[in-house]
């Protein structure tokens, strides 16, 4: 079922967005490879050492382009999530014509100031690697926020992150 604002889009759009619905996951065929740096990614949040954050994140995502064989992205991690009207912004993806597509994530909370809960932060930041894959990997000429996209989003995270129960690793 799609979400409301379907119902507002165009004839083109509706064609992207139901291709994006359908695409349930991303398979990363060497996602152990990755797992050492979830596992730094883990303990530089529980540190709060940004600038370690910072670099497991650039790896992480280069790690994701060079299995898939994509563009790299560009991630910068920032202090504190800008607030907005209605919300805290987590992450954002950009791509400007003549520059690297970039991610830029937040790992602290607007109110409280504190570093953001580890599974949190990994999920923003696969959901701005998500939009990237969208364009990149996948080739939407848009990324919707489809059920689909959701579910690609999981899909990146639970091939990289184990449960308390053993699932996933």
């Amino acid at each position: 079922m799609p979400f409301a604002y379907y119902a507002r889009l165009g004839k083109k759009e509706k064609a992207i967005y139901d291709r994006s619905e359908a695409i349930p996951s991303v398979r990363l065929p060497q996602a152990p490879g990755l797992w050492p740096i979830v596992q730094v990614l883990q303990t530089a949040l529980e540190r709060d050492d940004k600038r370690a954050v910072q670099q497991a994140c650039t790896l992480l995502a280069r790690g994701v382009t060079e299995m898939l064989k994509i563009e790299p992205v560009e991630v910068v991690v920032l202090a504190v999530r800008p607030s907005l009207s209605s919300a805290e912004l987590h992450g954002l993806y950009t791509r400007e014509p003549g520059t690297a597509p970039r991610i830029r994530v937040w790992m602290r909370t607007v109110r409280q100031r504190r570093v953001v809960a580890f599974r949190t932060f990994l999920r923003t930041l696969l959901h701005e690697v998500c939009h990237h894959l969208d364009y990149t990997h996948l080739r939407l000429p848009e990324s919707f926020h489809t059920q689909g996209f959701f579910k690609r989003e999981s899909s990146l995270f639970h091939q990289l992150v184990t449960d308390q129960a053993g699932a996933g690793r």
